[in-house]
């Protein structure tokens, strides 16, 4: 008889390891979604498995990812946005909420980080 672990509505496969922090994105609005994870994949701490979604045998997710396809048995996904750096935002903020006015966006080309 096969041995399944549930977590909420994701099935978990042996000897799989789910990193700190870590959510299973199931409800999208109007239905839930189950999240499957295979036997010893391993889970990045502060993943985001968002529903359906399914990683296969032996798959790896990069910490902080939000995983949105499926990830095949053995591969790695990783999934994170490039760092940006919004210099003189919180001057900015702080104007601008002093005079009532809000606009956190930043400007055109602003907030470009090193390359």
């Amino acid at each position: 008889m096969p041995h399944l672990t549930y977590v909420g509505d994701a099935k978990v496969g042996r000897r799989a390891n789910i990193g700190a922090g870590t959510v299973t994105v199931n409800y999208d609005g109007y239905a839930k979604h189950r999240t499957r994870i295979g036997d010893d994949a391993r889970v990045g701490s502060d993943t985001m498995l968002v529903a359906p979604v399914k990683l296969g045998k032996g798959a790896v997710t990069g910490a902080g990812s939000v995983i949105t396809t499926d990830v095949p048995a053995g591969a790695l996904a990783v999934e994170r946005s490039e760092q940006r750096v919004v210099k003189g935002y919180r001057k900015r903020r702080d104007a601008e909420a002093e005079t009532g006015r809000s606009n956190a966006t930043p400007k055109r080309g602003e907030g470009q980080g090193a390359h």
